[in-house]
């Protein structure tokens, strides 16, 4: 029979009289009371019997208060005072939280209570996350005793907690004392961590949040070892004091070489604010160290203002080719720090930056250019359209700002020396340059768009025979462009339920700048200094091939895109210095690669062949042809190949054939292939090699294999880094990852290669 159960009201004592009859008195349905204010109590048992204030059940005994439910072989219920004392398989349920017990103490009403020799589980809804191993097994526990403190709190007395199977754990985390709550996480207190029952890691406090909290505390500690560091013990404390805000300060001891020390930072406190920096550096017994910073900032301000920064700063070429983690990073000579608040309002754009820019050249003995620009304001405006009946369009753009150059000059391959530059620290530059804009179109077969600009630029110094003096000097630029457009040719034919189309799109530009003059004046800091007279003809054709099955959308299988252009004038107003290498914007629109250090007519023919062939497959392979070389100065291959499952495959080539006064002749091989994901369950394996096919000797050598199961897994890593004499280092990483936690040992998730 069921009775509803509530306590501390005044109809429960106009009822008492009923309530205490004999057991015999009692009718065979269910009796219940009138609903409390905070919630009905029900019991229901095989057998039931009632003395004074206190109820007894036998007999699949089941209490419900509220949403918990407390099940029990034998129940003793005091309605005065709300307690329950269960014996006997005893089960507690509450949402997603589960207890087995052999004894519990519970009060229906606070929701506190007391259970002896358990045996629980919480269950928590977790997202995939591309940074952790997931797994939706509950949380499970066993302990001497838990007491409950509220509806999401625990204390849990000779805890072993795992996410694996309880009854054959792969790994566990035993504790003198935890404190469990369900929506931040576990607390422990002298904690153990076994891995198939052998003990590895003791932590005499350690934290594990749940999905949705994190928490302050040290991280797990790292145990390393590699040929040119020595052995590595580190250790990184994690803090989190409000929700929107975290850092990570960490250092490690090496044993041949100092230490190392790392902290990074994450801001967000608005969905329009993201702040985040890191840092890095290593006090070096051979004095080879130094540090890396970098602080990142975006921000969507009011009134459409947008801010972004990314500020970056390296102390020397040397630390980060000896210290860097991988081998991207070590082999980037290049520092760019740029930040700039931009508003872009009907058609009109004023934008306040400041940019600096460091190329290291030489790392022993530390050479390096420094460009920088600073504080510069523009301000500029799209194509507009004054006169709907007339088709003219108007635009312009401005600038001013302050500029410096450091640069050592260099002696080419040819013996001819390159003078260096170092200006005064702020030299002032101002540009405006209005344009007109006609387009003309005669029917869908052909459309020309002549532009007119005139550009008229200030510098607050020149160069002078190789010096900078602080003589103001200007430049006033004629320039015309005419833009045709030659009808694109067409034919669509139909195969099966696919539809395809192939396009024949020609393009020719001419364009005509005058007024230069004097092109070793202007010091040259960015694009806008590298503007030179010019006569010049850039014509391509572009074919491509579309592919539509079905209803589907329409999606370019290939493309092959051939350009070149013919100067009318070689010497670009003499603007060309033979015997050296010369970069310029008239160069520069037609290859990244330097290819004049002489007069010319012509540009090195350039092939660009894209594949995308359903998504599998990605390939793009470029080639510059020189005609005046009569070969194929620089080639540039890419392959991605996905073909089924969890394969992939990335192969890279690069090769620079030009002249030795361009750049060292260079022949660059990368290969990745892999099977599997970071993440993924079973087996994942991943690597790869960068070789240098002219030197004759590798670059980089790296692979990675794991094995992830349903609660946790395992990985292992090497990689080996060749930089010449300064860095021959042989690098070997193992991890044991934890489901919903994170990972024990040196193989980082953020320094994997997968």
């Amino acid at each position: 029979m069921a009775n509803r159960l509530v306590s501390h009201h005044w109809w429960a004592l106009l009822l008492s009289a009923f309530l205490s009859a004999p057991p015999s008195a009692w009718p065979a349905t269910p009796q219940s009371l009138a609903p409390a204010g905070q919630g009905v109590a029900e019991l229901e048992a095989n057998q039931q019997r009632k003395e004074g204030q206190v109820f007894y059940a036998d007999g699949d005994v089941q209490v419900r208060y509220r949403g918990a439910r407390l099940r029990a072989d034998h129940v003793e219920y005091n309605a005065a005072t709300d307690e329950v004392v269960a014996h006997d398989h005893v089960q507690f349920d509450y949402g997603t939280q589960h207890l087995e017990a052999d004894r519990a103490e519970y009060n229906v009403r606070t929701g506190r209570g007391r259970f002896e020799h358990v045996n629980g589980s919480v269950r928590i809804e977790r997202k995939p996350n591309p940074e952790l191993l997931v797994t939706p097994n509950p949380l499970s526990f066993e302990a001497t005793s838990v007491e409950r403190v509220d509806e999401n709190t625990y204390r849990i007395h000779q805890a072993k907690l795992t996410v694996c199977d309880p009854k054959h754990p792969n790994w566990t985390f035993g504790a003198k004392e935890a404190t469990l709550r369900v929506d931040r996480g576990v607390a422990l207190v002298n904690a153990n961590f076994r891995l198939f029952r052998i003990p590895l890691v003791y932590l005499p406090y350690a934290n594990v949040p749940e999905e949705r909290s994190r928490q302050s505390g040290f991280l797990l500690p790292e145990i390393s070892k590699s040929s040119i560091k020595g052995y590595i013990i580190g250790e990184a404390y994690y803090w989190a004091p409000v929700d929107w805000a975290d850092t990570t300060i960490g250092a490690q001891l090496l044993s041949l070489r100092g230490s190392e020390e790392n902290a990074s930072i994450r801001l967000r406190p608005s969905e329009n604010i993201d702040l985040s920096a890191t840092y890095f550096g290593v006090v070096d017994r051979l004095g080879e160290g130094g540090h890396s910073l970098n602080v990142k900032l975006e921000a969507q301000l009011a009134h459409g203002w947008h801010a972004a920064a990314n500020v970056n700063q390296l102390t020397s070429l040397t630390f980060q080719e000896v210290f860097s983690p991988t081998f991207n990073e070590a082999v980037n000579s290049e520092v760019n720090t740029t930040a700039f608040v931009t508003n872009n309002f009907h058609g009109f754009s004023f934008n306040v930056d400041a940019h600096n820019y460091k190329n290291f050249l030489t790392a022993q003995p530390e050479t390096s250019i420094d460009l920088r620009t600073t504080p510069e304001v523009r301000f500029g405006s799209v194509d507009q359209e004054p006169w709907k009946r007339w088709p003219l369009y108007f635009g312009f753009e401005a600038f001013t700002d302050t500029v410096h150059r450091d640069d050592p000059g260099e002696t080419t391959g040819q013996g001819v020396v390159i003078p260096a530059v170092e200006t005064p620290q702020y030299v002032s530059r101002s540009e405006f340059a209005p344009r007109v804009t006609i387009p003309l179109h005669w029917g869908p077969w052909l459309g020309v768009t002549p532009t007119y600009t005139f550009r008229t630029a200030l510098y607050g110094a020149q160069e002078v025979n190789g010096a900078v003096v602080d003589t103001p000097v200007a430049r006033n630029t004629g320039e015309f462009s005419l833009d045709l457009r030659p009808p694109t040719l067409e034919r669509v034919w139909q195969w099966r339920d696919s539809k395809w189309k192939h396009t024949i799109e020609p393009q020719v530009e001419y364009t005509y700048v005058t007024g230069v003059n004097d092109f070793t004046r202007f010091i040259r800091i960015d694009e806008d200094d590298t503007i030179t007279d010019t006569n010049q003809i850039a014509y391509s054709i572009t074919q491509r091939l579309f592919h539509r099955r079905g209803s589907g959308s329409a999606e370019e299988f290939a493309s092959w895109t051939l350009m070149q252009t013919y100067y009318f004038d070689p010497t670009f107003g003499g603007a060309l210095v033979p015997g050296q290498r010369n970069v310029f914007q008239a160069l520069d629109e037609v290859t990244p690669f330097a290819f004049a250090d002489g007069f010319r007519r012509m540009s090195p023919l350039v092939s660009d062949i894209k594949l995308t062939p359903g998504g599998r497959y990605d390939a793009e392979f470029r080639i510059n042809y020189d005609p005046l070389r009569a070969r194929v100065t620089t080639a540039e291959s890419l392959v991605k190949m996905h073909p089924y499952g969890n394969f992939e495959l990335s192969v890279a080539h690069y090769s620079i054939d030009a002249s030795s006064v361009l750049q060292p002749l260079s022949s660059q091989v990368r290969v990745l292939a892999g099977y599997g994901e970071i993440n993924r369950r079973g087996w994942n394996a991943l690597g790869g090699f960068s070789y240098d096919l002219h030197q004759g000797t590798p670059q980089n050598e790296l692979a990675q294999f794991g094995y992830n199961g349903n609660c946790c897994g395992f990985a292992f890593g090497y990689q080996r880094l060749v930089l010449g004499s300064i860095r021959n280092e042989n690098q070997f990483r193992i991890s044991f990852i934890i489901a919903n936690i994170g990972s024990f040992g040196n193989l980082r998730r953020q320094e994997t290669i997968f």
